[in-house]
């Protein structure tokens, strides 16, 4: 369940010195009869209260002993498992707490939650800020891609899974419970509550690492499954070493769907979670069941299961043969749909969870995980001939799951939709990239080659969207192998994790170490947005530009907010405020003029005007979120700001063009939110305080690593944590114009937009340009467009007549240019220097009108074309062969096809005697054959 590591060290415990012995001895186990073995085969510690017990339980070390054998109780449902779960921990003191959503906006390290510790990292796992209750528990859906090849084949792995969980915080020197408890609430939940026999259960001692941090833990392991991981966590990761926390994290994780397969004995975790969307795919695709004795049989092995190791996979298989007298050629044809189908339906969940929570599917950070489940399982689809739309699964995922997670029958339209766009969207990427595929294989037939490399369908894949499986059907034909085993894997690995790529602002140019050398600058722009002038004192100057003062009404640059300009008056003079930089806690002003000693009193002068217009842009970046949120729908989520005096650059995840009827939608929408003048509230808050109340949409301006909030709300409407300047009321804002949408990248559009004086002065300026046009038309305001549209027809039909004429014109010439050529044993030549017409358009028409020929036209910047007629053109005579050799005499250079040579030359004077020159040397002053 967790990623595991070998690394033990002597730890602190919170209160006590505990060693990696102690963790082994809890006294649990010691006080309770358990038994203390070593694993025979991994060479691993466990705890049994089986004396007979000579293997851990863990994989490879025991095969599956639940599968048709289910064991404690019988829930009818999975959601029962969960309910189980929560409940008990409540009874024992701990607070149940919603799940957050799968995408990890409170972090920048990486995209998707993978366990449900990554929730509390590293914001309370460090201690920065407080847990939304201690002890906590929670059933979190978690996302891990990188065994992604290995879903649908193995029967337990999952891309998407809820890890069941309680946790604790033993932080600040307060304990509230340790290792020693956590095990025994394992103990008894499975007991008392599951009813799993107490000699059925292991504990197998072992090293976590994840998510940044590590620690001691334990596996529990029923029936040879791991069904929980129980982690001791005292330890920070970095470049991996080892650094001692003096926090004490308990960090548990149980599968929900693991458990639930233990309990019913299923013969995988896809039958046991996702039985009646598999019967229906089944059904779909005319399959016959699986052969119960094959079923069990590889059930019971497929903890061995490994497709990344195919020597190890293909002894299971042949171990399963064996047993049941079948070639593992038929096993493999059997199973091949039923692998395509266990990976559609544990696909489409993720996909649910994925798009639920506001991805959208792109080229980019977590976009692009999505995308790539998308296009497997649509591949997986066509594996199978189902006609069926990937779009009509998640459907049935959706009300599948109905009951337990109804948030996702709120935004059912919106999901379909994305997975509608998106699989359109990949049926065209296929058919235009299928050239691209069969040019690769030309080139690697061309070399004799036996393998197309996989760096080659890893850039196919980035560059073009086209799947290794597509490559592997063509490339057999070619006689080449395609080998993708892990290559989705790779690629969720490579994608995982987050790059920090911060704004590059003025800051960054600054030595943050001024940050340690001042105290904080007082922020008066926060306790008073509207106050533009300020008494404070000079505490430092810096590179003799900076000043320093102890508190400050300026703005720095952040969050995409231009900085305050304006003046600072002391008793030798004045200088003015050029920029405003923030390094750390403290604040720089960038200055012009004479400058202020140290200690001097100074008056600080604000430009009003230019606050003002900032304010009213960024109060209305907000406003505008909010409507393309309502408009557009819940997956919108900001991909970066400029907020200037003249307008704002808004960058949003969208997956397809926005229409004019949306358009004129978001800016009603934003401008009656300006009109109906809503309170604008502005507070900080403490981080957990502040989830819990608005949730993770504050984060819409990107991660703010800060224990306490700056939260900007506009009353039912937006907020977010945000430290730029804000009106008091949008009705302060004014008029909100929308100037374009634009589509930047895949996955994310721009709206441009202006708000108060701005605007208007666009509107101004469109409505004087409109007078314009009426004036020139003479037409009123009422007519314009139909005088315009009858404009433009006019002026269409005039240009095909233009055409009509310049055809003619061009023909006339070229008839003529026909008749004045020079021959050279049998072949016309003809050399022009004309600006009439384009060479290649001059070249081609005389063409028509000459046989056996050799035309060049070339204009006066040296441009030029070479045209062999048709009749002769590689007989002897080829374009590329006289051009070659006409650009090398005449200083130039150029390329083409057989009958037809482009190029540009320096040396247009000496173009005839030149051409005839080259084409009797290629003839060889004999009369070429076929003519």
């Amino acid at each position: 369940m967790y990623a595991k590591t070998i690394f033990f060290a002597h730890l602190s415990n919170v209160g006590v010195v505990m060693s990696k012995t102690d963790f082994v001895n809890l006294p649990f186990f010691v006080e309770n009869g358990w038994i203390k073995k070593k694993c025979p085969v991994c060479g691993r510690v466990f705890w049994t209260l089986d004396p007979e017990r000579r293997v851990c339980g863990d994989q490879p070390c025991e095969e599956y002993r639940f599968i048709r054998q289910r064991i404690g109780v019988k829930p009818e449902r999975i959601s029962q498992v969960r309910k189980m779960f929560l409940n008990f921990f409540e009874k024992n003191g701990h607070t149940p707490i919603k799940r957050y959503p799968v995408v990890a906006r409170w972090r920048d390290d990486v995209y998707l939650v993978g366990a449900s510790i990554y929730d509390f990292q590293p914001w309370v796992t460090e201690g920065i800020a407080d847990p939304p209750a201690n002890p906590l528990t929670i059933s979190q859906p978690s996302i891990r891609l990188t065994d992604v090849d290995n879903v649908g084949r193995t029967g337990r792995h999952l891309t998407g899974f809820e890890m069941m969980a309680h946790h604790v915080f033993n932080i600040g020197g307060k304990t509230v419970y340790w290792a020693n408890e956590t095990v025994e609430f394992a103990f008894r939940l499975f007991t008392e509550v599951y009813h799993i026999p107490p000699e059925e259960i292991t504990f197998v001692f072992d090293m976590w690492s994840g998510g940044g941090n590590a620690g001691e833990d334990y596996e529990v392991l029923v029936r040879g499954l791991e069904v929980a991981t129980l982690v001791f966590m005292h330890y920070r990761t970095i470049d991996r070493k080892l650094i001692p926390m003096e926090n004490k994290i308990v960090d548990t994780g149980y599968g929900l769907e693991r458990i639930y397969w233990l309990l019913t004995g299923s013969t995988s975790v896809y039958e046991a979670t996702f039985s009646p969307i598999i019967e229906y795919l089944r059904k779909n695709a005319g399959l016959e069941p699986i052969p119960e004795d094959l079923k069990i049989s590889l059930a019971r092995r497929s903890g061995r299961l490994d497709y990344k190791k195919p020597a190890e996979t293909e002894k299971v298989l042949q171990e399963i043969a064996a047993e049941l007298g079948l070639d593992v050629s038929e096993i493999k044809r059997i199973l091949e749909p039923y692998e395509s189908i266990y990976a559609i339906v544990d696909h489409t969940r993720t996909l649910m969870w994925m798009i639920g929570d506001g991805i959208v599917p792109s080229n980019t950070g977590a976009g692009y995980l999505a995308r790539l489940l998308i296009r497997r399982s649509m591949r997986y689809l066509r594996k199978l001939g189902l006609e069926l739309d990937l779009a009509e699964i998640v459907a049935k995922q959706i009300d599948f799951w109905r009951e337990d997670f109804p948030e996702y029958l709120e935004l059912k339209d919106e999901i379909l939709d994305i997975i509608d766009y998106e699989e359109r969207k990949y049926e065209e990427t296929i058919r235009r990239g299928i050239k691209t595929v069969d040019a690769l294989i030309e080139k690697y037939s061309r070399k004799h080659a036996r393998d197309i490399p996989v760096d080659e369908l890893i850039k196919l894949y980035e560059s073009h969207g086209i799947p290794p499986d597509i490559v592997a059907e063509r490339a057999s034909k070619a006689n080449l192998r395609v080998d993708f085993m892990g290559f989705y894997s790779k690629l969720a690995e490579m994608r995982e994790k987050a790059s920090k790529t911060a704004l590059v602002e003025e800051s960054a140019k600054i030595d943050l170490s001024i940050a340690t050398r001042y105290p904080a600058t007082r922020k008066l722009f926060h306790e008073n947005e509207k106050l533009y002038d300020f008494e404070a004192t000079v505490i430092g100057i810096e590179k003799d530009k900076y000043l320093i003062l102890d508190r400050t009404a300026f703005y720095p640059e952040s969050g995409g907010q231009l900085p305050d300009k304006g003046v600072i008056r002391h008793p030798s003079g004045e200088c003015r405020v050029e920029n405003v930089i923030k390094a750390g806690n403290v604040i720089l002003h960038e200055c012009l003029g004479k400058l202020p000693k140290i200690g001097d009193r100074v008056k600080g002068i604000v430009d009003a005007e230019r606050r003002q217009t900032l304010m009213r842009h960024h109060t209305a970046t907000h406003v505008v979120l909010g409507s393309l949120r309502s408009v557009l729908g819940k997956h919108v989520w900001q991909a970066g700001a400029q907020k200037t005096l003249e307008y704002v650059r808004f960058d949003f995840t969208h997956h397809k063009p926005i229409t004019r009827e949306q358009w004129k939608r978001i800016e009603e929408l934003a401008n009656k939110v300006v009109m109906e003048n809503r309170k604008v509230n502005k507070m900080f808050m403490d981080r957990t305080q502040a989830e819990q109340k608005y949730g993770f949409l504050l984060y819409q301006g990107g991660v703010v690593p800060e224990k306490v909030l700056r939260v900007v709300e506009i009353e039912g409407w937006d907020a977010e944590a945000c430290g730029g300047t804000h009106c008091d009321f949008t009705g302060e804002i004014g008029l909100i114009k929308i100037l374009r949408f634009d589509k930047i990248q895949d996955g994310v559009f721009r709206v441009i937009f202006k708000a108060g004086l701005p605007a208007i002065q666009y509107l101004q300026q469109v409505e004087d340009k409109v007078m314009e046009v009426q004036r020139t038309l003479k037409a009123s305001i009422d007519d314009i467009d139909v005088k315009v549209k009858d404009l433009v027809e006019r002026n269409r039909t005039l240009e095909k007549e233009l055409k009509k004429l310049e055809d003619l014109k061009l023909t006339a010439e070229a008839e003529e240019a026909a008749k004045r050529y020079k021959e050279v044993k049998g072949i016309k030549v003809i050399a022009l220097v004309s600006d009439k017409h384009s060479p290649r358009d001059f070249a081609l028409r005389i063409s028509r009108y000459l046989s056996k020929g050799v035309i060049m036209v070339v204009n006066k910047q040296g441009v030029f074309a070479i045209k062999v007629t048709d009749d002769i053109a590689g007989k002897k005579i080829d374009a590329r062969d006289i051009g070659r050799n006409v650009a090398e005499r005449l200083g130039g250079r150029g390329g083409g096809v057989v009958d037809l040579y482009q190029g540009r030359i320096l040396n247009i004077d000496r173009v005839e005697e030149t051409l005839l020159e080259v084409v009797e040397e290629k003839i060889g002053g004999k009369k070429p054959e076929n003519i």
